[in-house]
């Protein structure tokens, strides 16, 4: 049995679960972090020494880092969501890796000033800021869905890691612009059975 260690509120962790929920593996999820059980621990350290979720044990051992995890999974269970053509493939692991960076990091300060209300993001000037970057990010996505998916007609691991950020995009308030490519695309993506059950799509 596969087991996953984090909490349901991480978005890292819902990647991992929708990718489990295309491919229809069952595991076992255990909650970790924030006010579950600490992940500075000896024993949780010994499985992923950066002390973050989620981890996944499985017969090969332990593995850490949500988008590497997500490629093991489709590599080893369902190739059509990881193409084994390099060309197509790389497409792929460009988009997450895009997605890992430059999108992640454009919408942190606004996500956490206005949707979780963290204490400390709170400067008008930085929310705007950050805002006016998402977008930017947004545009790149809106001028490269010109088919149903990411890197074309085929869904893959791309499209989970892309669209769960798409999905905090939409619920976050703000002036963000309109996008009419990227809303169609997240609605696909909201629709599919997978993302329902397991990428909490209606969850900040």
């Amino acid at each position: 049995m596969i087991r996953i260690l984090g909490r349901i509120s991480s978005i890292n962790v819902r990647k991992v679960l929708w990718t489990l929920g295309e491919i229809g593996l069952p595991y076992q999820r255990e909650d970790w972090g924030g006010p579950f059980a600490s992940t500075r621990t000896p024993e949780f350290l010994a499985l992923n020494p950066n002390g973050q979720i989620p981890v996944l044990i499985d017969d090969q051992g332990a593995f850490w880092e949500s988008n590497a995890i997500c490629r093991y999974l489709a590599s080893r269970h369902r190739r059509e969501l990881l193409p084994e053509d390099p060309r197509k493939r790389a497409l792929v692991e460009q988009w997450m890796d895009w997605q890992a960076t430059d999108f992640n990091y454009s919408w942190r300060y606004a996500f956490h000033a206005l949707v979780r209300k963290t204490p400390g993001f709170t400067d008008p000037a930085e929310i705007e800021a950050s805002l006016k970057n998402w977008s930017a990010k947004i545009a790149i996505l809106e001028a490269q869905l010109t088919d149903e998916f990411i890197t074309g007609p085929d869904f893959t691991v791309a499209d989970i890691v892309v669209g769960l950020g798409i999905n905090r995009w939409v619920m976050t308030p703000g002036t963000k612009g309109e996008f009419p490519a990227v809303r169609a695309y997240w609605q696909r993506l909201a629709d599919r059975p997978a993302a329902l059950a397991h990428a909490g799509f209606d969850e900040p």
